[in-house]
């Protein structure tokens, strides 16, 4: 679904649509987080996902992979509904999504080569060998060599970052969700991550959801980005849409304006 300046709406095939949320409504102790939140994320593409802090972005990948159920409206993944799958089928269905977390969440006590091959020793039947090539393969993938044995207290920000980014594709996911993938880092840094984040999406054929606030990333990695503002999206498209919108939610966001329609709290 692409909303259009002039407000009208261009409805995206669902067969091109591998995420749905449709009339997606949650509340946390009263306060309306997500309002009839309506969104397609297309096969293949980096969708951006843009807005304040606090807003509701995290919320959104928190349902995307079933971790939270909307009060309302309707998530389907390749067409199905996962509001209403088990337990079960909502683990099976994680299976098809890795996750790159602001932080990193790699195990202090654990290698480098441990933590990326955890989700193969917990979800598969490889040999130590097996995964050890499969890591690797991994590593090298995000540029990093000869790290299989170091501890997480012994990389910078940044080779963190890259680590946690192997481990979210050790499993060949359909779709990787990124939240907030530069936070913390040097402009630098931000950039290589931003170069990988474009060449697992060309390399892997993976289909990517990137939270950020970080609108020069946006640019560089969204084929599409949607920004979120009082728990709908008021605005999806190209970056450069983005740049040319009149919208003045969006205009004084990117503008990183105080004064505007979004108020400053």
């Amino acid at each position: 679904m692409h909303l259009r300046d002039d407000g009208s709406l261009t409805v995206t095939a669902a067969e091109e649509a591998i995420i749905r949320f449709i009339g997606v409504t949650k509340r946390f102790n009263g306060n309306l987080v997500l309002d009839e939140l309506d969104i397609d994320i297309l096969r293949g593409e980096t969708t951006v996902i843009i807005g304040r802090s606090g807003c509701g972005k995290s919320v959104m990948l928190k349902h995307m992979t079933g971790l939270l159920r909307p009060d309302s409206g309707s998530i389907l993944f390749k067409g199905d509904d996962i509001t209403r799958y088990n337990r079960k089928k909502l683990f099976q269905m994680r299976m098809h999504f890795g996750m790159l977390f602001q932080s990193s969440a790699l195990f202090d006590s654990m290698t480098v080569g441990e933590n990326v091959a955890l989700p193969l020793k917990e979800h598969t039947d490889m040999t130590d060998d097996e995964m050890e090539r499969v890591v690797e393969e991994k590593l090298r993938l995000v540029g990093l060599t000869g790290v299989l044995d170091k501890y997480p207290s012994e990389l910078s920000g940044g080779m963190k970052k890259r680590v946690g980014l192997a481990r979210a594709v050790v499993m060949n996911p359909e779709v990787v969700l990124y939240d907030e993938p530069t936070t913390g880092l040097d402009p630098i840094m931000a950039d290589v991550i931003n170069e990988l984040i474009n060449r697992l999406r060309n390399e892997l054929t993976i289909t990517s959801v990137v939270v950020t606030h970080d609108i020069k990333s946006a640019y560089k990695v969204a084929d599409r980005i949607a920004m979120l503002h009082g728990g709908k999206i008021v605005f999806s498209g190209t970056a450069e849409e983005v740049k040319k919108t009149d919208n003045s939610i969006v205009r004084q966001f990117v503008e990183g304006k105080a004064e505007g329609p979004i108020e400053s709290v």
